[in-house]
């Protein structure tokens, strides 16, 4: 059903994943917890500013279970 207003990922994962970037629409936010699998993760903020602007904020450290399957880790 996209684009998307908002989208938030609930695992930690090694890199943003561009398959949820390309959902979001104009104006839309992505937050995901991005870092270490095992040690530090950093929360990620992602609006898109256009189709292919993207601001990013970083946000404190935090600890997620690690996303895993093709957009994860392996």
């Amino acid at each position: 059903y996209a684009p998307y207003d908002a989208i938030i990922v609930t695992a930690g994962a090694p890199t943003i994943p561009k398959v949820l970037l390309k959902q979001l629409k104009s104006g839309g936010k992505l937050v995901i917890p991005i870092g270490d699998e095992r040690n530090e993760q950093k929360m990620i903020r992602i609006t898109r500013e256009s189709e292919k602007k993207f601001k990013r904020e970083i946000f404190g450290d935090f600890k997620f279970v690690p996303l895993v399957g093709e957009n994860g880790w392996k």
